[in-house]
């Protein structure tokens, strides 16, 4: 004798394959539910993989904070450098300057190229402690000394730059001095300044590596006129980045009201707030192939208990309640879940472990560049599998397949036995 109940019993004996209408209904209706499953699985890692892979190489290139002053410029660096060193959670401080300039390259054969970066003026000594650029040097080496520059890798190809190039650099102190020498006979004091490609910097993320060139922060100063001794901003590096929001205030605090702590998340909110609501975006509308399964599920439940009519009408003949009939009919649709749900877990983790080589072969098949670098910044696919984003998908998809069989259980729990046996 089985242990089941017999409503359970029952249940699985009905499911059993049979060459009818009915059992290829509810074959559909659980591959509905594993493809359902195993599709949310993957896009939803892959798009927290994306996020994490930005987020980590963001985060690796600029600092966890960024603190200003009221006027623009901190004019003594050094000491709000000391006040926010002595903050436990920060593990390194460096000034920075920033301005948009205007880049012509001087080559020796062909036209000169133009574009207009961003320049960073860092500190060479302190830049480490804040940033991985030092160390994410690919062509040249890590050097400022006598008008020295270092470009990323996609704004050198751009420019058709390399290491060793000449490049004169357009600033704004450049055109204030055009404006102050207008009039004059002799403005050979506005020239621009010719600085010299010493590094080429690959930082793993696409805006940076095309729209950001660095010099030294006493160059940067003197192109945007600043006075000796002063920076426009302080990087600041955290032990753990997501306790930046807490440690701006206490910064803030300690440095005073003219201070302004800016965080990582601030400071670019646009990208992960898109990918958040991408990702948002994307469960919902793959939650619809459920959706499908599940109407799915209520075809063949609705079809199950017309055919069983007369099964059911001696099930309550020889004194089956009704909860007992709804939780036959309903243990057929948490079979279908379970079964569902399982095997589409277990076909997600299988995509995901394979998804580089998945990936690979469709470029070879196909010569089409699924998932180009220059976009996407990455060169492999990346995921990260979040137990609570597991348990939402597995959750909803399983709770929908019960509900989906809700009502037909329902139906077949209110029919009377001398309605089911009246045409018998």
């Amino acid at each position: 004798m089985s242990r089941l109940p017999f409503e359970a019993f029952l249940a699985l004996r009905y499911l059993r394959p049979r060459r009818n209408f009915v059992s290829v209904i509810t074959v559909i209706s659980i591959l509905g539910v594993l493809l359902g499953v195993m599709v949310l699985i993957v896009v939803i890692s892959v798009m927290s993989g994306f996020d994490r892979e930005w987020r980590d190489r963001i985060l690796g290139f600029k600092a966890h904070l960024q603190v200003t002053h009221a006027r623009g410029v901190i004019a003594d660096y050094e000491r709000a450098m000391s006040v926010i060193s002595s903050n436990s959670h920060v593990t390194g401080v460096a000034p920075l300057i920033t301005s948009q300039v205007w880049l012509k390259t001087q080559p020796q054969e062909g036209e000169s190229r133009s574009l207009a970066p961003m320049l960073w003026g860092v500190d060479s000594e302190r830049e480490a402690s804040v940033s991985i650029l030092p160390t994410n040097i690919v062509k040249g080496k890590f050097d400022f000394t006598h008008y020295g520059m270092v470009v990323g890798c996609d704004f050198a190809e751009g420019m058709n730059l390399e290491v060793g190039d000449k490049v004169a650099v357009y600033s704004s102190g450049l055109i204030q001095k055009l404006e102050q020498s207008r009039g004059q006979a002799n403005i050979e004091g506005a020239m621009a300044d010719e600085y010299t490609i010493r590094g080429i910097f690959d930082v793993g993320f696409g805006e940076y590596n095309s729209f950001v060139v660095v010099t030294s922060l006493e160059d940067a100063r003197q192109m945007n006129l600043l006075p000796e001794g002063s920076s426009q901003a302080l990087q600041v590096k955290l032990r753990d980045p997501f306790d930046a929001d807490g440690v701006a205030l206490e910064l803030k605090a300690a440095l005073g009201a003219n201070y302004y702590v800016r965080t990582w998340k601030q400071a670019d909110p646009k990208i992960f707030d898109a990918l958040a609501v991408e990702k948002t975006m994307m469960f919902f509308l793959l939650f619809f192939i459920m959706i499908v399964a599940g109407f799915g599920i209520v075809n063949s439940q609705i079809t199950f208990v017309v055919q069983k009519t007369a099964e059911i009408g001696i099930l309550k003949s020889l004194g089956a309640t009704n909860r007992q009939v709804l939780w036959l009919f309903l243990s057929q649709s948490v079979v279908v879940g379970v079964l569902g749900v399982g095997i589409g877990f277990g076909a997600a983790l299988l995509a995901l472990a394979y998804r580089n080589e998945f990936l690979f072969f469709l470029r070879r098949v196909t010569g089409i560049e699924i998932l180009p670098s220059s976009v996407y910044g990455v060169y492999q696919l990346p995921a990260q599998i979040q137990v609570g984003d597991i348990l939402v998908i597995c959750g909803t998809a399983f709770l929908t397949c019960v509900l989906a069989g809700l009502f037909p259980a329902w139906k077949a729990s209110r029919m009377q036995p001398v309605e089911a046996l009246r045409y018998e």
